[in-house]
């Protein structure tokens, strides 16, 4: 459902009782709780019962499971999810009361009010870069607020109001939500084409950023490594912006943060950080691989541009161990490692490949894959089979529809016909497949889930499986 973002966007204090429908999610569950930490009385509903509506109970929040129109109890001020439908009872009774209803995008809006934001956006790695900066900053004396797409084991939740007067925050392109925030500093981490459901093509996509950088009131940060990203910089400088160019490669020019000697180590990572007229800083990361060196390199240079102490900055970097659903380990039974990961992409599958490949050395890498949206797996069904070909073993989920309908012409037969040398299993339904992976899996394995839908429901099942059989 697209919902107009209001021309003038109240601070949270003049909202009211606020309501959130589908506030389970990352990106609700943060603003959410940002709300609740500054007094305001919030509410919230979702479709099914989940640990972050437990979690957000604990914290004072009123959660209900379905969506019921007396819900909304004295509610003000409705935020919805982009995934709620237009008959949605909550929505609908929102409408007929006459309350403020809006979009994610202005509810996140409202809590910058005040603050000195600082906006990560791009295409892959905008959940890493966040979540590593606001760990860096803490680990350099800083007490940012935050709001990520993700918990973040570091920080023990995905957000929170901070000391500070920096705001940290995700900022998501799929609705064209990152184009409503104005904040002080936007990282772009690279601009690689997706959510064309939205933009309706390529070049429109890649105009976004483009409108996305005059949204900046001060500094961007920018991967060249990513030609995407690299095409802003003369877009920002004649902008007037401070510029900080970061990466690993050397394409486009040296940049001004740029990482050397990188070496992925089965959970680990390590690099050097050069930095013009500045001594090299040493990085030592608790995740693999080196798409995770380049994220830790845009989240230094950012804490480099507001003012914070290299040394602080490496030592918070160290700390950070990881997102959820971003390379998590979920656990070991019957000899079989199992990691869970919210690749979607063809590029994020490639890179989620290498770092698994790291982690499993010799051993076999199993992975299970599930196509989220019907649009994305039209345009990249056959790259996603393309890069699958780099696991060892493929058991491919039915697609997750999300917010779409149904196309009997795309489904997960195009992705495994695009697989190549490797054994590939159709795998049916994502309720039943850790039956079909309990009985492909074998000692030494490591799993790896991926997916952006509820394919993180099947490590859980296929552990107790594996210890069942054990």
């Amino acid at each position: 459902m697209r919902i107009e973002v209001p021309r003038q966007v109240l601070s949270p204090q003049e909202l009211g009782p606020v309501h959130f429908i589908g506030i389970g999610g990352a990106g609700l569950s943060a603003i959410a709780r940002l709300m609740a930490q500054q007094g305001v009385q919030v509410s919230g509903s979702d479709a099914a019962e989940s640990a972050v509506l437990a979690a957000l109970r604990s914290e004072g929040i009123t959660c209900f499971v379905g969506h019921e129109a007396d819900q909304l109890g004295d509610a003000q001020t409705v935020v919805a999810s982009t995934a709620v439908r237009e008959d949605n009872p909550e929505v609908v009774a929102a409408l007929e009361r006459g309350l403020r209803l809006w979009p994610r995008s202005a509810g996140l809006r409202s809590v910058m009010t005040g603050r000195r934001t600082v906006a990560v956006a791009g295409t892959h790695g905008k959940t890493t870069t966040t979540a590593m900066l606001t760990v860096a900053l803490r680990g350099a004396g800083a007490d940012p607020g935050f709001a990520i797409g993700a918990e973040v084991a570091a920080l023990g939740t995905n957000a929170r109001l901070g000391t500070d007067d920096v705001l940290v925050a995700e900022a998501d392109e799929s609705d064209g939500a990152f184009l409503e925030y104005s904040p002080e500093v936007g990282v772009v981490t690279n601009v690689d084409a997706d959510h064309l459901d939205t933009w309706g093509s390529e070049e429109a996509y890649a105009e976004a950023f483009e409108q996305f950088v005059g949204t900046l009131g001060r500094c961007v940060v920018l991967g060249i490594d990513d030609p995407g990203a690299a095409r802003l910089v003369p877009i920002a400088r004649e902008a007037g912006l401070d510029v900080v160019t970061v990466g690993l490669g050397t394409s486009h020019g040296v940049p001004d943060v740029h990482g050397v000697d990188v070496v992925v180590s089965g959970s680990t990572t390590r690099l050097t950080a050069r930095r013009r007229g500045h001594a090299d800083l040493d990085l030592r990361l608790a995740v693999p691989g080196a798409h995770y060196a380049q994220d830790a390199l845009l989240a230094l240079a950012t804490g480099l541009w507001l003012g914070r102490d290299p040394a602080g900055l490496a030592r918070g970097l160290a700390d950070h161990t990881g997102a959820k659903r971003r390379m998590e380990l979920l656990g070991r039974a019957g000899g079989v490692r199992v990691v869970d990961s919210y690749a979607h992409h063809p590029t994020e599958i490639r890179a989620d490949l290498d770092a698994a490949r790291a982690i499993a050395g010799e051993d076999r890498l199993v992975v299970a894959f599930q196509p989220h949206l019907v649009s994305r797996t039209r345009l990249y069904g056959e790259r996603m089979g393309a890069e699958l070909s780099a696991a060892d073993h493929v058991v491919l989920a039915d697609l997750y529809l999300a917010r779409e309908d149904p196309d009997p012409e795309v489904t997960s037969a195009l992705v495994a016909g695009a697989v190549q040398g490797v054994p590939v299993v159709l795998g049916g339904p994502v309720d039943s497949l850790h039956e079909v992976l309990a009985t492909e899996l074998r000692p030494g394995d490591l799993l790896l889930t991926l997916g952006a839908g509820d394919i993180t429901t099947v490590g859980p099942r296929v552990l107790d499986a594996l210890r069942t059989r054990a």
